[in-house]
């Protein structure tokens, strides 16, 4: 069965400690489960102190068959900001800007990365899938939303997979594509009502809040809605077209595990009987959180691990 591990950031000794408590092995050149399978659910590159380390022991298990993978949002940015935007008009520039904001989430893997290795593994970045649906069980990093996959599906096949075309799509604001990436690897978002914002883990001041896309939206507010915030929002009920439009992950569907919305709690535990986060923030002093999947439709608390972030 599989042992599903959530966003790594570079962590690689914590990454070699987890997989020491499931139970795998260092054999021929990577570490190996002899019954079992890791999926890793994205986000390996960026703000660690091992990001080499990391990159190369998940895409040495991943190529040895002793693992699978799917794509995050950081290394979805990373193919962008590395790819030159081919318009004429756009000379100079790359498909996610080289601004102060974005060049610091990425300093730590241009710091620490050699430009060929960079080069190479932004090859494998992608051939990444954006999402697994195996025998009873899904991956994304972020949302699982069939309408928004089917968006991203089509233009896979249209540009013959994460092509520089692909890209340029993905990253113009105006398409839907841009939408549908937003949303399975980075989270469905709510703007905020008038004069409401908070500050995210990186001290970044957002006026929209990533919400709970599992949950059924009735009688729920801004606050109780928001996915992993600091702050308190608004207590103002949802708008009526948020009630409408969203569609919550059935009670009946196949668990689903993501990662990214960096959880905080002393012990991990699930968020609905088939919903899952395995991200608990190591790169910000939490801890590398693993569930281990044996087959079954409703999750227990009592399968997760979790290593303490060492720095």
């Amino acid at each position: 069965m599989y042992d599903i591990i959530g966003d790594i950031h570079g962590h690689a000794a914590e990454l070699i400690e987890l997989l020491d408590r499931l139970g795998y092995e260092q054999r021929d050149g990577t570490f190996r489960h002899p019954s079992r399978t890791a999926i890793f659910v994205g986000d390996f590159v960026d703000r660690g102190p091992q990001i080499p380390e990391a990159v190369r022991l998940v895409r040495a298990m991943h190529e040895a068959g002793s693992a699978l993978a799917v794509m995050g949002n950081h290394e979805f940015n990373a193919l962008a900001y590395h790819t030159p935007d081919p318009a004429p008009a756009h000379a100079g520039r790359h498909l996610r800007q080289h601004s102060e904001k974005n060049t610091h989430q990425h300093a730590e893997t241009l710091r620490q990365v050699p430009g060929d290795e960079l080069r190479d593994h932004l090859e494998w970045f992608r051939r990444l899938p954006l999402w697994l649906e195996l025998d009873g069980l899904r991956i994304v990093h972020a949302c699982w939303d069939l309408r928004q996959m089917s968006v991203i599906e089509g233009a896979l096949q249209s540009h013959g997979g994460v092509t520089t075309a692909f890209l340029c799509e993905a990253t113009d604001d105006g398409s839907p594509l841009f939408q549908a990436i937003e949303d399975v690897l980075k989270g469905k978002e709510l703007s905020l009502p008038d004069g409401n914002f908070y500050l995210d883990k990186d001290g970044h001041e957002r006026r929209a809040m990533r919400i709970k896309w599992y949950r059924p939206p009735a009688s729920e507010t801004f606050a109780s809605y928001a996915f992993s915030t600091d702050d308190g929002l608004s207590n103002e009920p949802l708008p009526e077209s948020v009630v409408e439009s969203v569609v919550p992950y059935p009670g009946d569907a196949d668990p689903v595990f993501f990662g990214h919305y960096w959880m905080r709690a002393e012990r991990p535990e699930r968020l609905a009987s088939n919903v899952a986060c395995v991200d608990f923030s190591v790169a910000k002093g939490g801890s590398l959180c693993a569930y281990r999947w044996d087959g079954e439709r409703q999750l227990s608390d009592d399968k997760f691990y979790a290593v303490a972030a060492k720095d």
